[in-house]
């Protein structure tokens, strides 16, 4: 029996779609054949069946593919699922007990930073962005903490390709001053928001990675700065990160 012959074929799609979504970057059909040993013109037949659905995406001119939207729809309804979406936002609510403020559970997606969860502070003056809202990268907490995960090389061409439009007078608006920050943050392992997207909130958020380290979500924290300061803010660090690591344990074991 051939090693085709021996996958079963509701399951090669899967398989190919498992190795492109453990993958950092785009991976050519040879690189995924390397993983799921299929004959190439199979692998090669299910990648382009794979893109005309709408679940892959050729980067660029390229022959090589990366997840698309639907995927990551996917992915993100998978992590929604009941259980560890109870899980998730009860971790959310302890974290929101303590800190006195709005809690976010935050995921990149193609137009921005999207919340797909949240816990409001109790007070009544807050800064309202509801569950389902999507935020800029460049400008947010949330989006420089993602941006702060990949490496050099991308953050340059992740970069290259946004518009850093000025929301407020501290919004990062050239490339240099922006990667300058994301490099400060990733060697701190946490990214401030020093009302750079709206004028009077301050925010600080820190990766939630997957069990290999990788970039999954950003937990943020956000309020007014006449109740939260920087310095407030960037102490609620230690917080997010233990809670960080209660959600990886949560969403991946």
């Amino acid at each position: 029996m051939t090693e085709e012959n021996s996958t079963p074929t509701n399951l090669r799609s899967l398989l190919i779609m498992e190795v492109i979504g453990l993958s950092d970057r785009a991976l050519t059909v040879t690189e995924i054949n390397q993983h799921v040993n299929l004959p190439k013109q199979t692998v090669y037949r299910l990648v382009k069946t794979l893109e005309t659905e709408g679940f892959l995406l050729r980067e660029g001119s390229s022959n090589s593919f990366r997840p698309s939207r639907r995927s990551r729809l996917i992915g993100a309804g998978l992590l929604h699922a009941s259980r560890v979406h109870i899980t998730r936002h009860q971790i959310l609510l302890d974290v929101a007990a303590e800190v006195k403020e709005t809690v976010n559970f935050v995921i990149p997606q193609e137009t921005g930073m999207h919340y797909l969860d949240r816990v409001e502070t109790d007070w009544p003056f807050r800064i309202q962005m509801p569950r389902g809202f999507n935020v800029p990268f460049h400008c947010t907490a949330s989006g420089k903490t993602f941006m702060a995960s990949l490496s050099k090389s991308a953050r340059e061409k992740f970069i290259a390709g946004l518009s850093l439009k000025e929301h407020t007078q501290n919004t990062h608006t050239t490339a240099d001053s922006l990667l300058k920050n994301l490099k400060q943050n990733a060697k701190r392992g946490f990214a401030l928001d020093e009302e750079e997207f709206v004028e009077g909130m301050v925010a600080a958020a820190v990766p939630v990675t997957d069990h290999k380290g990788r970039f999954v979500a950003a937990l943020a924290v956000h309020g007014p700065k006449q109740r939260l300061s920087l310095a407030q803010a960037a102490a609620c660090v230690d917080c997010l990160h233990s809670a960080a690591d209660r959600l990886r344990h949560a969403i991946f074991t």
